[in-house]
């Protein structure tokens, strides 16, 4: 299966990605959203991308701004931003292939496609892997013991994942601003809820208030024994299965 480098423009710059395509003609096409401070080539990106692929659907997976090989200051980004990269990228695909029907987001990533899916009119199947019910839950988890200096100075370094990273008081603000209660009761789309019961980065609550929120249709996979990166090869391959597998029915209709 081919994997091709390819970039556009987003919000805040040129947006590193690449494509995953089957051997054939894709039947649809689909965009990955990866988590909170990882790449387009973090082991869930790269398996599952590829594992869709396999099951014949074209999937563009990009580093959003500031991370990996994309433009932009990390620090001048956040969860608005976050969106308006996801959107940036289901609009490459409509201009140069065909508009995206599945939107897939792992962690924060796929909190984002929550969001950005009413933006995308195309996308007809959403799927969230390990994903917090609401951006703030970022805040919450990973800033909590430097809000006191992000509110007194406006900026601190924070290590996340073992690297230091310059997160601003606009970051935390927006985060706040963001309610994605009505954008889940409406989302208009099938959803496809993916959550380890096991998970000790997002408490699968997120997963559960997730789905309750929702409208039919709507389903929910529990991955047994599956840490939160996902970064068992063969845990990346069933988790890959099973979004085929439940997609293709909204995506090949569509």
């Amino acid at each position: 299966m081919p994997t091709e480098r390819v970039e556009f423009q987003g919000p805040h710059g040129k947006l590193a990605a690449k494509l995953d395509l089957p051997d054939g003609i894709p039947r649809a096409y689909g965009v990955f959203a990866h988590c909170f401070t990882c790449s387009k080539d973090v082991l869930a990106a790269n398996r599952i991308a590829q594992g869709l692929a396999a099951h014949g659907v074209g999937m563009l997976r990009f580093d959003f701004a500031g991370l990996g090989a994309s433009a932009g200051n990390f620090g001048d980004t956040n969860f608005s931003s976050t969106v308006e990269d996801i959107v940036a990228a289901a609009g490459f695909l409509r201009e140069k292939f065909t508009a995206p029907r599945l939107l897939v987001g792992h962690s924060m990533g796929g909190t984002a496609v929550l969001a950005a899916a009413h933006l995308i009119p195309e996308s007809t199947a959403v799927v969230t892997i390990a994903s917090p019910s609401d951006p703030h839950y970022v805040v919450n988890a990973l800033l909590s013991e430097h809000l006191d200096t992000l509110a007194q100075l406006g900026e601190a370094r924070v290590k996340l994942a073992g690297r230091d990273f310059h997160i601003r008081q606009q970051f935390v603000e927006d985060a706040t601003r963001h309610r994605l209660a009505d954008r889940i009761a409406h989302l208009g789309r099938a959803l496809l809820v993916m959550h380890a019961p096991s998970d000790d980065t997002v408490e699968i609550a997120n997963a559960v208030k997730i789905f309750e929120m929702a409208q039919y249709p709507k389903s929910f996979v529990s991955l047994d024994g599956i840490d939160h990166l996902v970064t068992g090869r063969e845990d990346a391959a069933q988790v890959a299965a099973m979004i085929a597998a439940w997609s293709t029915r909204y995506i090949d209709g569509a």
